[in-house]
């Protein structure tokens, strides 16, 4: 790898959580480990050069606009700074493709941005949050890498395709079928597309309006077979 540094952001998730008990896969609190914690529980990463930071700590179901803004702001930052060769986010599951689109949409990371994750607590008994640390770190160590893209179990996965699938597998995600980007195996990498194409036509004009203004509320409602207008009515 070269010389520059790798940026590690936490906003929490399954991979900072805690259980009772080694054996407890489920019964987990998210969010309680700090960043530091979680790259020291990943040894080969001890002689790499990083730096770390909280931009927040919790469940991502929680995640929210507010949180979003800061973590792009501060992705901004880190990104600019000629000394940093790519950035790696831990978060949670559930709302991990959202944040990866979001990202991909506004930033246009000539970069690489992985975003990485847990299905198990990092107190359980075969923990996958550091070997998917390892893997986004080397991810984003690569030259030529940029983008926004996820990680997760051995699998690199594009923002814009990118999907959760399963409720408790490692193999949580998948890109639908666009497939996967490449895979991370023996701490290098075999890609079997390109990069994701940054939006710079658009994400300039986007992160100017998130740093100024408040978002408008929209929310989304699902069709089905017999659906009424009844819930479109309600939020109108």
């Amino acid at each position: 790898m070269s010389g520059k540094k790798i940026v590690v952001l936490g906003t929490g998730g399954t991979i900072a959580g805690t259980a009772a008990s080694p054996g407890d896969n489920i019964g987990y609190t998210a969010a309680q480990v700090g960043v530091e914690q979680l790259i020291a529980a990943v040894p080969p990463l001890a002689g790499w050069s990083l730096a770390s930071e909280q931009v927040a700590q919790v469940d991502s179901k929680d995640m929210d606009a507010a949180i979003w803004r800061q973590l792009a702001q501060r992705c901004a930052h880190w990104l600019a700074q000629d000394d940093v060769q790519g950035i790696v986010i831990t978060h949670g599951t559930d709302t991990l493709e959202e944040t990866a689109y979001f990202l991909h949409a506004v930033l246009a990371p000539a970069k690489p941005v992985v975003l990485t994750c847990a299905m198990r607590p990092s107190t359980a008994l075969a923990p996958d949050g550091p070997p998917n640390m390892l893997d986004a770190a080397v991810v984003a160590a690569t030259p030529g890498a940029r983008g926004v893209v996820v990680v997760c179990a051995g699998v690199i996965h594009g923002a814009q395709d990118v999907q959760k699938v399963h409720t408790w597998r490692l193999d949580a995600f998948s890109s639908g079928d666009a497939g996967p980007i490449g895979y991370v195996e023996q701490n290098g990498l075999r890609l079997v597309r390109n990069w994701p194409a940054a939006r710079t036509e658009t994400a300039q004009a986007a992160m100017e309006k998130i740093a100024s203004s408040d978002w408008p509320q929209v929310e989304i409602v699902l069709s089905h077979a017999a659906a009424s207008g009844a819930v479109v009515q309600a939020l109108l």
